[in-house]
């Protein structure tokens, strides 16, 4: 693992060659070591499903409605189709970009991903180490099982960027916003598409939310803000502190002025998360944001709902010159970060796959996941003719037709 220096002097951890992951696979074979979870990305989820409980798997799972935009999301990664290039120098190459103004060795980040201790002990804490081992980003969410100043802890001083579920209160925005930024959290994403939760038939089939159990309100019950509407400490009420959460979690009241609250109480780059429509991003543009994060939530929240991969060209041609464009919902694969980057994002956030390798493997799970999917993106930009992200474009894809 090569190291470099960002330009913010940051020791910032650099695969040579991410690919080089296969021959370290490869040579393990000799002595009988094989990998202790697939290869193949795409088989987490079912392999999840056998060792996991229906209630945990089904809340990462599970989609809104019967799934249809869940699996929408990954047919339209499937219907852009690459066209490799031959005999260009791909020897050596360069998959580091520049994404928020902060250096990455890949276009790569973890998405926000709520109540990780419904899949393993250890939670958030070790999907944030396995991003810093990685020199990913890792982006924790408002919804998490830990404290954001413990994960902090965990990361030492590697990247990582906070989420948001914009609350009712305002009080309770702003004290999370500080402790964000005072817990070393250099970029705040702004989840916009759950104002209110989904229906999502998995979830409601095995009554299960696990914030009725107090399970993802660790930012919450351990804020001063939050405690201060209290009658009494969080440990001598829990029911009362569940149900004062459960009345601000979220709010559909917000609107597009209500943007500059954030801009006035955080400093860095704030990026909005849930865009698929290009009026939309150019709304985002003139509210003075950062960049958006053309997304579905993975398909849980709108059933039904435009693909991700769909909505990327028209909001990438809307905006690309003037905000960060990032992607997520339906990622699996290196060569869907091939896709999303060649349709105009600058990087993609993987969510699901890394949630299935922290439950199956805990740390070394979301290790192995980032690294087989960094290692398949390598070798898919090099065998289609490229050395680093920045030549990918909408040349190097067809669409078949539907």
């Amino acid at each position: 693992m090569q190291r470099v220096l960002s330009d913010e002097g940051r020791d910032v951890p650099m695969a040579k060659h991410w690919a080089d992951f296969q021959y370290e696979i490869y040579l393990g074979g000799m002595s009988g070591a094989v990998p202790r979870l697939p290869t193949d990305l795409t088989r987490l989820e079912e392999l999840t499903e056998q060792r996991l409980g229906p209630g945990p798997v089904g809340y990462v799972a599970g989609s809104a409605g019967d799934g249809s935009t869940a699996r929408a999301n990954r047919a339209a990664l499937g219907r852009r189709r690459i066209v490799p290039r031959m005999l260009r120098d791909v020897h050596e190459r360069d998959l580091s970009v520049e994404v928020l103004g902060r250096a990455l060795p890949a276009p790569l980040a973890l998405a926000p991903v709520g109540v990780l201790s419904i899949m393993h002990p250890d939670a958030e804490c070790a999907a944030a180490r396995a991003a810093a081992a990685q020199g990913v980003p890792y982006i924790l969410s408002s919804a998490s099982s830990t404290p954001m100043e413990q994960v902090a802890e965990a990361m030492g001083d590697a990247e990582r960027w906070f989420q948001l579920y914009w609350a009712k209160d305002r009080e309770v925005t702003r004290s999370f916003l500080n402790r964000a930024k005072a817990a070393g959290f250099t970029a705040l994403v702004v989840t916009l598409d759950t104002p209110l939760l989904a229906w999502r038939p998995r979830d409601l089939d095995q009554a299960y939310l696990p914030f009725l159990h107090g399970v993802g309100t660790a930012n919450y019950f351990s804020d001063p803000a939050f405690q201060a509407g209290l009658a009494k400490p969080v440990h001598e009420d829990p029911n009362a502190a569940v149900l004062h959460f459960v009345g601000m979690f979220a709010d559909p009241g917000k609107t597009w002025p209500d943007l500059a609250f954030l801009r006035d109480n955080w400093d860095g780059p704030i990026v909005l998360k849930g865009i698929l429509h290009p009026d939309d991003a150019r709304q985002a543009a003139d509210a003075g944001m950062d960049g958006v994060v053309v997304s579905n939530h993975g398909g849980r929240q709108v059933a039904g709902s435009v693909a991700a991969a769909d909505a990327l060209p028209r909001v990438a041609e809307a905006v690309g010159d003037r905000l960060t464009v990032l992607f997520d919902s339906g990622v699996r694969t290196g060569d869907d970060v091939f896709k999303a980057l060649a349709l105009g994002a600058q990087a993609v956030l993987l969510g699901r796959p890394y949630v299935y390798g922290l439950g199956l493997d805990g740390q070394p799970g979301v290790e192995h996941v980032i690294r087989c999917l960094l290692a398949e993106f390598d070798l898919t930009l090099a065998l289609s003719g490229h050395a680093t992200p920045a030549t990918i474009g909408p040349a190097d894809l067809i669409e078949e037709s539907a």
